[in-house]
């Protein structure tokens, strides 16, 4: 896996890159976010390491700027352990946060469970015939690629991770569509419809929980 550090100190990008090394990560450095954003630009990153209190461009503006060009998980690092600044990278979509001074292990140990979460997030799920294959972003029944529309397929996905649980059309409104979604029950509605038809004989694995919402049955099929 390939990881970028972004510090404008050269002790702890040296510190963090050896003990990231060890546990055999390829490891990029980037001393501001300038040159991190150009790095981004250029090469596919599994894991970005950054700083927020940087000179020229910190952390939290260097952030939004990535979030913009491609969606990289982000382990934030400050020396400062204020709430507020918790709480505006969370906002802006950050995976994790270490407070300096962090012992190099449990930094390893934080981006370890980060690729771990990113591992399950690119699986394959197999139902017979039935394939979403998440890495390469393809629904397949009997080796046949399914025309799916992309919010058609983040929401097969997430029925799919969330199977045999109910879940209310809020939830899945909130989920795949985004907190400032202004649509209404329809919305989910008319998308199952539309979904089902698509999966031909493996429709009715999206079951209609009554006054609640919708399931995935991974154990209904054809």
């Amino acid at each position: 896996m390939k990881i970028l550090v972004v510090d404008d100190e050269a002790l702890i990008r040296n510190v963090v890159k050896e003990y990231l090394m060890q546990e055999h990560f390829e490891v990029w450095e980037a001393s501001d976010g300038d040159e991190a954003l150009q790095l981004v630009q250029k090469e596919d990153f599994d894991l970005i390491i950054l700083d927020i209190m940087m000179p020229k461009k910190d952390g939290f503006q260097t952030m939004k700027e990535l979030k913009e060009k491609k969606d990289i998980p982000v382990l934030m690092l400050s020396a400062r352990s204020e709430e507020f600044d918790k709480l505006v990278g969370f906002d802006l979509g950050i995976d994790d946060y270490v407070t300096k001074p962090f012992s190099p292990k449990e930094l390893v140990a934080r981006v370890k469970a980060i690729t771990k979460r990113q591992e399950k997030n690119h699986s394959k799920f197999v139902f017979d015939d039935l394939v979403l294959d998440d890495v390469a972003h393809v629904v397949s029944i009997d080796k046949k690629e399914v025309s799916l529309t992309p919010k058609e397929y983040d929401l097969l996905k997430y029925l799919i991770v969330n199977r045999n649980i109910a879940l209310s059309r809020e939830q899945l409104l909130t989920n795949v569509w985004g907190y400032d979604f202004y649509g209404d029950d329809r919305t989910v509605d008319t998308h199952i419809k539309t979904l089902r038809h698509q999966l031909g004989k493996y429709g009715n694995m999206i079951e209609t929980v009554r006054k609640v919402g919708y399931k995935f049955n991974d154990k209904k099929g054809e």
